[in-house]
């Protein structure tokens, strides 16, 4: 059953909320990990206490997180695997932002099953589960309903929008930029705004949590041309994906699927 997975999803993520607020009191500890960006000393705190409380709880479940070395063939034998970013939006954090979030997916099989998406700064706990629908610090949240791009309000640069030679070009839409790839997914999964597009490979752990909250939460999220995400691979990377409320998803597919290139996000 998903409800006890739930369960634990937002009582670990509401622990370490409580930990990344004391240790944003005081000076962070910053590093470099080259290509991959920064990280600090509150990742690294996170991703201890979690997979202490994690593993422990659930010792027949395989993981994954940005901030553990992988064993893929452990992993990738288990049914059910936690898939961990401990601070999406690293340098978002760093500077000050309160839009960084935690975010923890349970993939079941191939599929992301269960996430939990906590911004501990503004303390939304955003929980999905299939069958168990989606919610937002306990009260019902949907993905957007909205059926047309005309006038859609959309997670992105509106230079990448307007500048790229799509196809057919974007109508005139509304643009937020958000830095956390989780953030902006549960934004969709709250119906906030209405599709985000995450183009070029995108780490599992990035995405495992979002994909299973708007699902649950009655929006799509597939890759760039409509097809399912594959999770738990050995390479634990997806090939982008785009997220959206169900009735507008198609719209965005039939364009996203005619693009030649890939678009850094």
């Amino acid at each position: 059953m998903a409800e006890p997975d739930l369960k634990l999803l937002e009582a670990a993520l509401r622990e370490a909320g409580v930990l990344v607020r004391a240790l944003r009191a005081k000076p962070l500890e910053v590093t470099s990990k080259g290509a991959a960006g920064p990280v600090t000393n509150i990742d690294f705190a996170v991703n201890e206490l979690l997979a202490e409380r994690l593993r422990s709880a659930r010792p027949d479940y395989g993981w994954l997180s940005e901030e553990s070395p992988d064993a893929p063939d452990t992993r990738m034998s288990k049914a059910r695997t936690f898939m961990l970013d401990p601070i999406d939006g690293t340098q978002a954090m760093i500077d000050g932002a309160a839009d960084f979030a935690i975010s923890l997916g349970v993939v079941h099989g191939a599929t992301a099953h269960a996430g939990a998406i906590y911004l501990p700064m503004t303390d939304e706990m955003f929980l999905g589960a299939a069958g168990e629908g989606a919610t937002l610090n306990g009260a019902a949240i949907r993905a957007s309903t909205r059926a047309e791009l005309e006038g859609a309000h959309i997670i992105g640069k509106r230079g990448f929008y307007k500048q790229i030679p799509w196809r057919t070009p974007w109508p005139e839409t509304a643009f937020t930029a958000v830095q956390a790839i989780a953030t902006r997914l549960a934004y969709i999964a709250a119906g906030r705004f209405d599709a985000t597009i995450l183009y070029g490979p995108k780490n599992e752990w990035d995405i495992a949590a979002g994909a299973a909250i708007i699902a649950a939460a009655g929006g799509r999220f597939t890759d760039a041309r409509g097809a399912p995400i594959v999770f738990n691979n050995r390479t634990p990377k997806a090939p982008g994906a785009v997220a959206a409320g169900a009735q507008i998803h198609p719209l965005i597919i039939d364009r996203t699927k005619h693009f030649p290139h890939r678009i850094p996000d």
